[in-house]
């Protein structure tokens, strides 16, 4: 064989092994990252991932006259929830008008989105100063679905005391957990990311 071809043999060996290399250590890479957990910055959420999420789907809560509230996961309808004990004051106005001023920034969207206000006793009103919401549900006093929200009596954070919310997806299974005195723009901020999904 002459050491021209010799030298193009070579030359193509190593271009092949290079190809192989490229896209195998490619592989690699992507599945190291994928099973050490990383995720890009864009896709993380803010809120606590709930694992597993909390079934809601055989617990039927009652609005405060009594009828039903239906998951009905056709209408692709998200919830903001949370569970407030029952004396709570000026903590729960500040969470109501957080939790409006969430809901109005998803714009055109804020109509899929139902905010949950689990009543902690029988007698049940907003606090003073909570501002009216369209899309508010009051629901009654109901020891099985504050149970199923995981933590909700951590109302506890430094420097106050707050209220945990949490994020139902349109089939009834609790998803997210905002700590008390969380960011609400991180609410907004996963929300916005959850509205996007069809």
């Amino acid at each position: 064989m002459s050491p021209h071809r010799h030298r193009h043999r070579n030359r193509n060996r190593v271009l092949l092994l290079g190809i192989f290399a490229i896209f195998f250590g490619s592989l690699i890479f992507a599945g190291v990252l994928r099973f050490s957990g990383w995720r890009p910055h864009g896709m993380k959420n803010k809120g606590e991932l709930l694992q597993p999420p909390a079934d809601l789907r055989a617990v039927a809560p009652k609005l405060l006259d009594g009828s039903a509230y239906r998951w009905t996961p056709i209408n692709r309808t998200w919830r903001i929830a949370l569970a407030p004990p029952a004396d709570c004051g000026a903590e729960c106005a500040k969470v109501a008008k957080d939790i409006h001023t969430v809901w109005e920034l998803l714009g055109r969207e804020a109509i899929r989105v139902d905010v949950l206000w689990l009543c902690a006793s029988a007698s049940c009103a907003l606090p003073d100063g909570a501002p009216p919401q369209a899309n508010l549900r009051l629901l009654q006093a109901d020891a099985a679905l504050r149970a199923q929200l995981p933590r909700a009596d951590q109302v506890a954070w430094s420097g106050g005391r707050g209220v945990p919310v949490y994020v139902i997806d349109p089939n009834g299974f609790v998803i997210l957990r905002y700590a008390a005195g969380a960011d609400p723009g991180d609410l907004r901020s996963d929300l916005a990311k959850l509205l996007k999904l069809k």
